[in-house]
């Protein structure tokens, strides 16, 4: 497969032309990759009106995910999250209401689009339980039952998967249902962009989904930002798809995050997919190895191992201790679980290393999981009204009655626990305690 920017920027830095224009380190500098970072010069082409080297790489990262158009991103998902939001309220089909139907594990840049696009929100709460704020499962029937409810259609239903904790949602079911109440279906699935490349095929766009979102640095070796909107083939006509991220975005996108994403798809058209497979096998084999020592797992995402430590007995920050001092470093943990996360970049040697970490073979200190509650909370002004709200800062145990302000919850994992526009109830206030949320803005009492 041709790599086109890779191509550009490599003859670029061969030719030594005296660089008269931006970045102003002129191609030297500390980093050693500075050579390689320019910007839209002549022959570079310009992300948002695309129409030379860097429409040749979109296009073929198109025909490797099998979509109608996939678009680069250089500020991950986010930007592809409140584009693809944009695209489905501004394009929504005749009859449809400018509602969007979300999970509740939606990230906070879901959040950000709803204060920048003035957008209603009906909430999907987990149907069965959950024990994370990480997890909203929703079936086909409860969509389906929402969907009834409403008095017209919305404009997408809005979901993500794979989710924090490995948890994958039935995309072809929940797809089935969005197409038959006429309204489509758009998925946050940033931590799944290699789910294309498995055998079977596990990727939304090949299951139903309309309008997907994938952060390309979080599983393929794409440099940070690295991120792809895709259009499904499925999903209804779209025009002007780049405004959309244009309108979103910086008008200076890193060329090395660019040039990372072309090579990237050299890798998946080659030896990519394989080794994405082979590490699947090899992790899951890791996590049998260690469920035969009494350890519990939960999620079914192939690159995922996520350590149920509660259910296993321990304290999920005490285990997160015993694998970092066994040489892993995890990708998020919080008192019940730990998670690492894996990719085809990951080698063989990584894997023995978390098989083996000190203390895995033992028994835990003993604890007992506590049952979270669902935060669900009246909703008293609209999530930009709020966000743009006058705001203090409070501690998060004053803050019960309060009118949330910005979301309450860092990144990992980046889900608010309160959302803006909602009295914090005192399901909200035990789970900032749980996470370790200590302060929260909130809309000062003479705004409201």
């Amino acid at each position: 497969m041709t790599t086109p920017v890779w191509d550009f920027v490599r003859g670029y830095q061969t030719e030594g032309l005296a660089r008269f224009h931006m970045p102003g380190h002129k191609g030297t500098g500390l980093l050693g990759c500075e050579a390689w970072d320019i910007t839209e010069i002549a022959g570079a082409d310009s992300l948002y009106e695309a129409s030379g080297i860097l429409a040749e790489s979109e296009r073929n990262a198109a025909a490797l995910f099998g979509s109608r158009q996939t678009l680069f991103s250089t500020e991950g998902s986010s930007q592809c999250i409140r584009a693809m939001l944009y695209l489905a309220l501004t394009r929504r089909a005749a009859g449809t209401s400018p509602v969007i139907v979300a999970a509740r594990n939606a990230h906070k840049a879901f959040l950000y689009a709803a204060a920048l696009l003035d957008f209603e929100i009906v909430w999907l709460w987990p149907e069965d339980g959950t024990n994370s704020l990480c997890s909203c499962p929703v079936t086909a029937e409860g969509l389906e039952h929402t969907l009834i409810s409403l008095n017209a259609p919305p404009a997408a239903v809005y979901i993500t998967s794979p989710d924090y904790l490995g948890g994958m949602a039935d995309i072809s079911a929940l797809a089935e249902v969005c197409h038959k109440h006429r309204t489509i279906l758009a998925v946050d699935n940033a931590h799944g962009a290699y789910l294309h490349f498995l055998n079977p095929r596990r990727h939304p766009l090949d299951l139903g989904a309309d309008l997907c979102c994938d952060s390309a640095h979080k599983t393929l070796p794409v440099l940070t930002g690295g991120a792809y909107l895709h259009i499904s083939k499925r999903a209804p006509e779209l025009e002007n798809v780049k405004d959309a991220l244009a309108l979103f975005g910086s008008t200076s996108p890193s060329y090395l995050t660019l040039t990372s994403l072309d090579l990237c798809n050299a890798y998946l058209a080659g030896e990519g997919p394989a080794r994405i497979r082979a590490v699947a096998e090899g992790l899951a084999a890791v996590k049998q190895e260690l469920s035969a020592q009494g350890w519990i797992f939960t999620g079914d995402e192939p690159l995922k191992l996520v350590f149920d430590a509660a259910s296993s007995g321990w304290d999920g920050f005490a285990l997160e201790g015993l694998l970092r001092t066994g040489g892993v470093e995890p990708e998020y943990t919080d008192r019940d679980y730990v998670v690492l996360m894996a990719s085809g970049s990951t080698d063989q040697e990584a894997l023995q290393i978390a098989a083996n970490a000190p203390g895995l073979a033992g028994p835990g200190p003993f604890r007992i999981r506590a049952a979270l509650p669902l935060a669900k909370a009246e909703s008293v002004m609209s999530v930009r009204k709020a966000l743009f709200a006058s705001q203090e800062s409070i501690p998060a145990a004053e803050s019960l009655g309060r009118i949330c302000g910005a979301p309450s919850v860092g990144c990992p994992p980046a889900i608010p626990i309160a959302v803006s526009g909602e009295r914090i109830g005192p399901e909200a206030v035990e789970l900032f305690q749980t996470y370790g949320v200590e302060t929260i803005a909130v809309v000062k009492k003479n705004f409201c």
